[in-house]
């Protein structure tokens, strides 16, 4: 289909990806008439959603709200694995605590509220889960423990949550309009009536009754990531998509949108330094190297520059990104030595990786491309000779495994450099999507700089701003797409009607 062939519908979405598709599922289901537009090609659809790794964080009171969810869970050895619990409260604290408390109050309590119904609904759609055993929880003296509120991820990533999604959308009869980018909303007096799109060169103007706006973030645009985030933004990579060009937002504001979130902020990762400019599909997010909370992280200089150990990487991750581009040459090297190697994940494993090992320390800091050699030898001696509390390490616990009276002091899982063979991994930043976005009422309606809802219009997904400042936790932008996804697309259906 093309919008050539277009007629109109009530609600149009815009955008592919997992808050679009849900969006659309819930206003067919609601009883509307659905379109979508995708401004990628069939084969690069989806966004960002094509790339995530699938964490997904959710209320659960016990290992039985998960068998809901995962059934497969049974046929595991559930003596050796405590799941635990992950209350609202947990997640509110963490929500608080990671966006030093100005995350939106209400929009959050929606996100925690709903957040296992969102399971829930992904599973009655065909997505599947998994318990997420090493990459949340590690085996230690024969136990998985999970920490930092993700017990499940959905199985094989957004690999699998893409077509999924979209073979639902086919069996719902929604059409998907590719290669068609929305860069204009249509708006008469009383309401949006559709969007104008480009498609091969052409224009159209398409019209619905009600649109959604699910169509990302600006992270693929670098003049935008230069204006809002700063300085050497432009220089950074993207983890995801390169079709998140920021369209949404500009149509948005231009018919009188209100603005909201961390414009100046955005979830940026540590991620291999010679990936390339945007996301591989064949890779996936495998470039990102998340086990540095368990080694040491240099810089050109040859010096450390923050607390790899300061928490679970789910916590530290989407912010440290921000401090490798601080540095000389907008690189880092992660450092481990052999007691680590079991615990490194997948990603550390790929054929497409920056990598050094050496059986001395001399010899490893001869091979960080572009460290000062003397100054990185100096550091890991001193950082191996530091004092620490006679402690066992631990990684599924914050252990107080520290150093003692270094520049920068490491507080948990700080063992010493002393088996080799060493590894080292050559990082730079990768940007994941941007926290800078549209005000939406709790009902995903858009809402205007006076305060007013704009009506006909709705957003779901990365593009809704206020819910993220300077960090994030890993799994809730999922979570926060399928939640604000199903309201919008209801939404947008009653509106149509009305």
């Amino acid at each position: 289909m093309t919008p050539a062939d277009y007629t109109p519908v009530d609600v149009l979405v815009v955008g592919a990806g997992n808050a679009a598709a849900n969006a659309a599922l819930a206003a067919h289901e609601a009883g509307a008439s659905v379109a979508m537009l995708e401004t990628a090609p069939q084969e690069a659809r989806g966004g960002n959603s094509a790339f995530t790794g699938g964490a997904f964080r959710f209320v659960y009171s016990g290992v039985d709200d998960l068998l809901a969810l995962a059934p497969d869970i049974k046929e595991l050895d559930l003596s050796t694995i405590d799941f635990g619990t992950y209350t609202d409260g947990q997640y509110f604290d963490d929500m608080g605590r990671l966006t030093e408390y100005r995350c939106d109050p209400d929009l959050t309590d929606v996100l925690i509220a709903n957040s296992y119904q969102s399971a829930l609904w992904l599973r009655k759609h065909g997505v599947r889960f998994q318990p997420a055993l090493g990459r949340q929880a590690f085996k230690v003296e024969g136990k998985f423990k999970f920490w930092g509120g993700l017990a499940c991820h959905i199985l094989g990533g957004g690999a699998q949550l893409v077509p999924t999604l979209h073979a639902a959308l086919e069996h719902a009869g929604v059409p998907v309009l590719y290669d068609t980018t929305a860069y204009a909303l249509l708006h008469g007096d009383a309401r949006v009536q559709g969007v104008r799109v480009r498609h091969r060169g052409r224009s159209f103007d398409l019209r619905a009754k009600s649109v959604v706006l699910a169509c990302g973030g600006f992270e693929s645009n670098p003049e935008m990531r230069a204006r809002y985030l700063g300085p050497n933004w432009d220089l950074a990579k993207v983890r995801g998509t390169r079709f998140n060009q920021g369209y949404g937002h500009r149509m948005a504001i231009d018919i009188g949108a209100a603005v909201a979130g961390h414009w100046s902020g955005a979830h940026a990762v540590q991620w291999d330094m010679n990936a390339p400019p945007y996301g591989d599909l064949s890779i996936g997010d495998r470039f990102q190297k998340h086990n540095y909370p368990f080694g040491v992280l240099v810089n050109a200089r040859g010096q450390r520059f923050l607390d790899e150990g300061l928490d679970f990487h789910s916590y530290t991750y989407a912010k440290y990104g921000h401090e490798v581009l601080r540095q000389p040459g907008l690189f880092a090297w992660q450092v481990f030595d052999q007691k680590i190697v079991h615990l490194l994940r997948e990603e550390y494993r790929i054929a497409r990786i920056t990598k050094e090992t050496a059986n001395t320390l001399e010899e490893l800091a001869s091979k960080l491309t572009g460290v000062d050699t003397a100054s990185v030898l100096d550091t890991l001696r001193a950082y191996n000779a530091a004092p620490r509390p006679d402690v066992a390490f631990n990684p599924n616990v914050h252990d107080g495994l520290r150093t003692f009276g270094l520049p920068v002091d490491k507080t948990n899982w700080a063992q010493k450099l002393d088996a080799p063979p060493f590894h080292a991994y050559g990082v730079t930043t990768g940007v994941t999507f941007t926290f800078g976005g549209l005000k939406v009422t709790t009902g995903a309606q858009v809402e205007d700089t006076s305060g007013a809802p704009i009506p006909g219009l709705y957003a779901a997904g990365e593009i809704v701003g206020g819910l993220y400042y300077h960090n994030y936790g890993s799994g809730t932008g999922l979570v926060a797409g399928v939640t604000f996804g199903r309201i919008a697309g209801t939404g947008a259906a009653a509106s149509a009607r009305g």
